[in-house]
This record gives C-alpha cells, structure tokens and sequence, in this order.
C-alpha cells in the first residue's frame, strides 16, 4: 500500500534560519531511493494572530511501506536526516502513514 513519511516541524525560534537551510533540505530529500513524488507546505498563520500548532511539513511518498523503511536506512538518508533533525531543534515528528484512498 501506498506510504507517506510526514515529518511536522514545530515553530522554529529562528524562522529566517530555517528557511535558509530548507531548500537544502528538500535536495538532500529528494535523492532518497524509491521516491516517487515529495511536498512541502507552511502552515497559514491563525486569523487571530496566536502561534500556529506547527511551523512546516513535509511529505514523501513512496509505493509502500518496505520502500519507504528500506529508504530510510540508506545513505542519502544519512546524509538527509540530520538536516531534518538540525532545522527541527525546535521540535519535529514524523510520522509513517498508510494512504487510504477516499
């Protein structure tokens, strides 16, 4: 079944930092074996002006779960992750999702 990796970015003390960085980021993602098509979104701002529950995602789509674990233990995810974990320091989640179609 179709998998997607979500990794949720908390709101970063530096934005301008992060989003330095982030375009390296999404290269490094991008060379992750078996990929088969990425997304990055920023979270709007509330209309009430308080912090948002989260700062980015991002998403990676893979054909299935083994693809996407067997993504994870490579070495562009080596070289990947660790940017994911530096731009997160604020906190980050990530999540492993069977994508059900509706």
């Amino acid at each position: 079944m179709p998998t997607k990796i979500t990794i949720i970015f908390d709101n970063p003390t530096d934005p301008g930092a992060f989003e330095a960085g982030f375009p390296h980021s999404l290269e490094l993602a991008k060379a992750l074996p078996g990929l088969e098509r990425i997304e990055s979104g920023k979270v709007w701002p509330k209309e009430d002006g308080s912090e948002t529950p989260a700062y980015r995602t991002l998403d990676l789509y893979f054909a299935d779960y083994d693809t996407a674990s067997a993504a994870v233990q490579t070495p562009e995810a080596g070289a990947f992750f660790p940017t994911v974990f530096e731009l997160g320091a604020a906190g980050v989640k990530a999540l492993f999702t069977n994508i059900e179609a509706v």
